[in-house]
């Protein structure tokens, strides 16, 4: 049985990243703050997060070993943010991806945060010095970026500054391992991070060959749902070409130069995505429309929920598969 720990999280936002932090740090026994500016959006987060927990507890996916309501009587909610980083282990900052909002949040939690507690940030691209760098307590900063949706998709990237110290980055890394998360270390912060980084390389050449009409676009998503996406769900690219030969050295032997031939094939960023030209915009609109056939935008939110529980049934069999490998 999990014990629930006499040690507080404080999560900053309570929009859907605030409140999957908050689901997962108390599916391990930590008692969260919740905190947003909006009274209002406190409670309707409380009430959605119970109902969330009910949810996953109804359809056996839910994390941790105390139940839905145990974990939910640990989570609350306040409009002070003294009340919420005072005294705390941990802090995830989870308001909107803009420069200049970050940084006046982080200027207010400064003031209040202890020397001990780890100060960390949900972004997805910008780099941890820019938020940091006028902080007193900058030592203790850290970027632990998440997957979408957090809870099923357990990964979280740790981006340190050049000022975040070496306790702070173990800890970090700790806490998520703690939580259940998949940590990923990055020795300094590089635009995009790893995640965003290998997304956007697959996304160029998704579009580029959906736009030269090699293939539709749901041909292109069977590749990945029914091919790739099957395996590097167990494993990832580089266990994979391991795994496809006789270790890595020998998948280089062996396919090296072609992988180097095919890759000179693949042509430049598309222009698309900047839309600044009037052939642009055009791609954009026949690959909306392409989507829209297949997903209406008024189906967009039945569809989202059709993912996540399939995502929350595939996290499951995993943890499952995993603590069956270690009895």
């Amino acid at each position: 049985m999990s014990v629930v720990k006499d040690e507080k999280i404080g999560i900053i936002g309570s929009g859907l990243i605030g409140k999957s932090w908050a689901m997962i740090f108390a599916s391990v026994g930590y008692k969260v703050v919740l905190f947003d500016v909006e009274s209002t959006q406190v409670t309707k987060a409380l009430e959605n997060i119970k109902a969330e927990l009910l949810e996953f507890e109804a359809a056996g996916t839910l994390r941790g070993e105390l139940g839905a309501a145990a974990q939910a009587e640990l989570i609350s909610g306040t409009d002070s943010l003294a009340d919420c980083v005072t005294g705390a282990k941990y802090i995830q900052e989870c308001v909107p991806e803009v420069l200049e909002l970050k940084r006046k949040v982080w200027a207010d939690i400064d003031k209040l945060a202890g020397d001990e507690t780890i100060l960390a940030t949900s972004t997805s691209c910008i780099v941890p010095s820019k938020i940091s760098d006028f902080m007193v307590h900058k030592s203790q900063f850290i970027v632990a970026h998440p997957c979408n949706p957090p809870y099923h998709t357990p990964m979280v990237e740790l981006v340190p500054a050049p000022w975040t110290s070496q306790e702070v980055q173990a800890g970090a890394r700790a806490l998520m391992k703690e939580a259940g998360q998949g940590p990923v270390s990055l020795t300094r912060g590089v635009p995009g991070f790893v995640l965003n980084r290998m997304q956007y390389s697959l996304l160029n050449e998704c579009w580029r060959l959906i736009r030269d009409g090699v293939v539709s676009a749901q041909d292109l998503d069977v590749v990945m749902k029914d091919g790739m996406g099957m395996r590097y769900a167990f494993m990832g690219p580089m266990e994979t070409i391991h795994l496809n030969a006789e270790g890595t050295q020998n998948y280089v032997d062996r396919y090296g130069e072609t992988i180097f031939a095919v890759s000179s094939d693949l042509g430049p960023i598309p222009t698309g995505w900047k839309q600044e030209t009037e052939a642009d915009k055009a791609e954009v609109k026949a690959l909306e429309e392409t989507m829209v056939k297949e997903i209406p935008v008024e189906d967009l939110y039945k569809r989202r929920v059709w993912r996540d529980k399939r995502l929350a049934a595939l996290a499951k069999l995993k943890r499952d598969m995993d603590r069956e490998e270690k009895e």
